[in-house]
């Protein structure tokens, strides 16, 4: 492949709108990402001793 060819490749079309997308603020509930790991080791740990205690 030449460098003139390598040069004018055009970037894909999808990149600029998932910038803008995320660049967007929306309203709802914001949740820091530490709290949901927690609640989702919180939520398997409930389910683990509720299987351990609980069993059916």
């Amino acid at each position: 492949m030449s460098k003139k060819r390598k040069d004018k490749a055009p970037m894909p079309a999808a990149s600029a709108g998932l910038l803008r997308f995320f660049e967007e603020e929306t309203e709802g509930i914001k949740i820091k990402p530490e709290l949901l790991v927690v609640f989702a080791v919180a939520l398997v740990v409930i389910s683990v001793l509720a299987k351990v205690f609980f069993p059916v």
